[in-house]
C-alpha cells in the first residue's frame, strides 16, 4: 500500500510539473495561475498546495527536475569519459545546455535565478544553491577521473580545476538566458573556445 501511494504521489507530482512547465511557457510565469496548473494536471488546487506552497516552489522544482536528469546523464559521462580533456568537458557540457531547455524557458530560468538572488535565505533558495553545487561536483569528478586515467597532469588540482570550468560554463549560461536571440550551438560553441586553452594546458596528451 505505502508503494502504491508513493507511485500515486510522483504521478501527481510530475502532471503538477508538467502542467506548470507547459503554462510557464505559454503565459509567462507571472502571468500563469495557480488554480490553471491544477486544471491542467488534473489535481485540486488543496492537493497542489500540500506539495507547493507557491509558484516559486513549483518553479524551482521543476529546476530540480531538468537538474536531476542532466546529473543521471553526465553520470553515464563521467564514468566513461573521452580520454581527451576538451572532448570529455565538450561531450559533459553539452548533455547540460541541450537538456537546460527541456523544461524551462529562458525567461523561467531568469526568474529562478533572480529568485535565488533575491531570497537568499529561503528553502527555495538553498535548493536552488545546492542544485548548483551538484552539477559542479560532477565536473569536479570528471576531472578527477581524467587524472585517475592519466590524461590530466597528476600535479593539477582537479577540485579548483574543476570549479573553474564550472563557474565558466555557469556564468556563460546565464548570459545565454539573458539574450533570448542566442542558440544554444553559439553558446556551446563559445564555451568550447574559453576552455580550450585550459584544456590544453593541463592535458598530458599534446595536440600538434
Amino acid at each position: 500500500m505505502a508503494g502504491l501511494r508513493a507511485k500515486q504521489k510522483a504521478d501527481k507530482t510530475r502532471r503538477i510539473l508538467d502542467a506548470a512547465a507547459t503554462l510557464f511557457r505559454q503565459q509567462g510565469y507571472d502571468s500563469a495561475r495557480i488554480e490553471a496548473i491544477a486544471e491542467m494536471a488534473e489535481v485540486s488546487v488543496g492537493t497542489l498546495y500540500n506539495y507547493y506552497q507557491n509558484k516559486g516552489d513549483i518553479l524551482v522544482a521543476t529546476v530540480a527536475m531538468e537538474v536531476t536528469e542532466v546529473l543521471e546523464g553526465g553520470a553515464r559521462i563521467v564514468a566513461n569519459p573521452p580520454l581527451d580533456v576538451a572532448e570529455a568537458l565538450r561531450t559533459l557540457i553539452a548533455q547540460y545546455y541541450d537538456h537546460s531547455l527541456v523544461y524551462l524557458s529562458k525567461e523561467m530560468w531568469r526568474t529562478a535565478m533572480a529568485i535565488s538572488i533575491q531570497q537568499p535565505e529561503t528553502p527555495l533558495s538553498r535548493r536552488y544553491t545546492e542544485l548548483d553545487g551538484q552539477l559542479s561536483a560532477q565536473v569536479v569528478r570528471l576531472v578527477e577521473t581524467l587524472q585517475a586515467r592519466g590524461v590530466v597532469h597528476a600535479g593539477v588540482d582537479a577540485k579548483a580545476m574543476g570549479e573553474v570550468f564550472f563557474n565558466n560554463l555557469n556564468m556563460m549560461f546565464i548570459e545565454f538566458c539573458k539574450v533570448d536571440a542566442m542558440p544554444l550551438e553559439e553558446l556551446k560553441a563559445r564555451v568550447e573556445a574559453q576552455h580550450a586553452p585550459i584544456a590544453r594546458l593541463i592535458s598530458t596528451v599534446k595536440i600538434v
